[in-house]
């Protein structure tokens, strides 16, 4: 991490010097907002913190509940999510306190006596080489935690403000500020904000959908499974790695410890449920007992449960996730939208609510923060809902897979008619679903934001339209090993990263074009009082040794002069790290090539280093020249 580029301070670096306009502002709630975030899950928690990244931003997140969570339903967290977090630079605190997962592995009735299990096999929980994390489980409440802790430390000091709920709006379609939001605190008086944007954050149930008639579309199963976080002693030998439990006729079980080394949750499956069951009643006790018939001959003593639920399975999808319709003009731009559960809502057992919900947040909180700071258009907010949209459609999809997969009974040789699973097909189905369970199945489609796949072949480990895959390099100036990726920070700018030639003079005149040139879109999309790498951060990867680049000879734009005392910026040039050379692991042809990322991690183009006009264009269709006004 970089700090005293505003000056020498000594004390906890994490803790940022609020924001002048941050220290003169009051508690209560202004009169007016740019941004209202309602909820504190997992979405609100994510968009707060990306937009605490800009103090000029007046951002407030409202919470109709007194106090933060404090114990979450949702606790697994995929490696394409601590990607995330390692970009507010959280994942390390993250990893060290979660539980690892690292195998699943399978019991099923034994062949000798089907009344009692035996282990059938196991798979890696991540194929190899997807991420250079793994996936964690930590309590939804604490994820939460981590980033509320990093908006409060911010320059923005932004933090929640507890029992407040919205209860409507009304649109002012004249006013700089058209949502006018209707809140009510918990001891019953009301207050109206104005604000540029709302985001309903608020889960299932949420208050921001209501008031906006938009309804949840799809079906619930009629299938329940209790769950239950359990300190417990056991005999039974795997109680510390993840499990998937068939019986023979008396359901199944889903096992994942969790953080702290001894609490473990428990999917217990309580099968198929008519209209009007009172399967919800269901006690800790029943779902005890019902566990440890699955488990036999082991069993658990539960000492105590630290939470528990019934649920129906279901998956329900809205079917727009702002507040435009068929009825819009086409011209109109949404000022109001949804995020995680307010839009979409599935089972638990595939992991993915809490990860996608926040890669909802994460997609829009960039995109917000672009247009209300003048760099973007404010039609770039239609794009929220035309992305994630399609992303929530598949991740139902999988689930109704998913859920009805698991759900299957354990196959009986003797009586195949009733059909089931076989340990082997259980086994091979989740080592296939790997990269969907680890997060990283999103793939945009060609848009504005996204380019076309022409020049794939140049950097064919680097996917347009996936997330941003990382892999070793070595920092020139220092000698450090590290991932390219992690120079990527949530604060909303453009990560440009320039592969080179054989020779590297194809990437020198590159970052000289860039640089200096009267086309450059550096010079076209920065304004002229603010940073070179304010809006498109460039980074150069150079082959060979780092022993052989000489920073200081390379074009300014690799060593730029930022921050208010214009200090120089070490850490935009790359070299090969010997022991795992980036080229090779990702692809990149022998003429280099130039990788487009996105603020949200995802790649958006990749181009020959010749590539000018192609380049300028691309940026030209969601940036707006430098120093022209925009009205958000």
């Amino acid at each position: 991490m970089q700090f005293h580029r505003d000056g020498y301070r000594p004390g906890d670096p994490d803790i940022q010097l609020p924001a002048p306009q941050v220290a003169a502002r009051s508690a209560d709630l202004p009169e007016t907002l740019d941004v209202l975030i309602v909820g504190t899950g997992p979405a609100g928690t994510v968009l707060a913190a990306q937009l605490a990244a800009f103090p000029d931003i007046t951002t407030r997140i409202i919470e109709r509940r007194a106090e933060p969570l404090q114990v979450g339903q949702a606790d697994g967290v995929a490696c394409r999510t601590v990607e995330m977090f390692q970009a507010f630079g959280l994942a390390d605190a993250l990893v060290r306190e979660a539980y690892w997962v690292n195998e699943v592995r399978f019991w099923g009735p034994s062949d000798a006596d089907r009344s009692t299990i035996v282990r059938t096999g196991w798979v890696e929980d991540t194929p190899a080489g997807l991420s250079e994390f793994p996936h964690v489980i930590v309590n939804q409440a604490r994820m939460q935690q981590f980033l509320l802790e990093h908006a409060a430390k911010s320059a923005s000091r932004l933090e929640a403000d507890y029992g407040i709920e919205f209860t409507g709006f009304e649109m002012d379609a004249a006013s700089e500020h058209p949502v006018v939001a209707t809140l009510r605190r918990t001891d019953g008086s009301e207050l109206t904000v104005r604000a540029k944007y709302v985001v309903g954050c608020d889960g299932a149930r949420s208050s921001v959908r209501r008031a906006l008639g938009i309804h949840l579309q799809g079906d619930a199963a009629n299938h329940a499974w209790g769950v239950m976080d359990v300190l417990a002693n056991t005999d039974f030998p795997d109680w510390r790695t993840k499990n998937v439990v068939q019986s023979d006729g008396k359901g199944s079980l889903l096992m994942i410890p969790r953080e702290g080394g001894t609490m473990v949750r428990c999917y217990v499956d309580l099968g198929a449920v008519e209209a009007g069951s009172d399967v919800r009643s269901t006690t800790v006790e029943q779902l005890t007992a019902v566990a440890n018939g699955i488990l036999h001959p082991y069993t658990i003593d539960v000492q105590q449960v630290a939470w528990s639920s019934v649920y129906e399975v279901g998956q329900r999808v809205a079917d727009r996730f702002d507040d435009l319709t068929a009825e819009s003009p086409a011209d109109a731009v949404p000022h109001l939208f949804l995020a995680g559960d307010a839009c979409h809502t599935h089972s638990a057992k595939a992991g993915q609510g809490m990860n996608v919900s926040m890669q909802d947040a994460f997609n829009l909180g960039w995109k917000l923060a672009a247009v209300l700071q003048g760099r973007s258009d404010a039609a770039l907010l239609r794009s929220y809902s035309e992305e994630r949209q399609t992303i929530a459609a598949d991740l139902i999809a999988f689930d109704k897979h998913w859920s009805a997969f698991i759900a299957q009974p354990a196959l009986d040789p003797e009586h195949p008619e009733r059909g089931g699973v076989t340990p082997a097909q259980m086994q091979d189905e989740f080592a296939r679903q790997g990269r969907y369970t680890a997060g990283l199945a999103t793939q945009y489609h060609p848009s504005a934001l996204t380019g076309d796949a022409a020049h794939q072949g140049l950097a064919a480990g680097f996917e347009v339209g996936t997330r941003f895959h990382s892999a070793p390099v070595r920092r020139v100036a220092d000698a450090r090993r590290m991932e390219l990726g992690h120079s990527h920070r949530a604060d909303g700018r453009w990560r440009l990263y320039a592969f080179g030639d054989a020779s590297g003079d194809a990437l020198r005149e590159f970052v000289t074009w860039l640089s200096d040139g009267p086309d450059s879109p550096v010079r076209a999309f920065t304004p002229a009082d603010a940073d070179a790498d304010s809006v498109i951060d460039v980074h150069a990867v150079f082959r060979g040794s780092h022993h052989d680049i000489d920073v200081t000879s390379l074009p300014e734009l690799l060593l730029p002069k930022t921050g208010p005392l214009g200090l120089q910026d070490w850490e935009k040039v790359w070299a090969t790290d010997p022991a795992d050379d980036i080229f090779a692991l990702r692809g990149i042809a022998s003429e280099g090539a130039v990788v487009v990322v996105r603020p949200d991690q995802y790649v958006a183009h990749v181009l020959p280093l010749s590539a000018r006009d192609e380049l300028r264009e691309f940026f030209a269709g969601f940036l707006l020249p430098a120093n022209v006004p925009v009205v958000g």
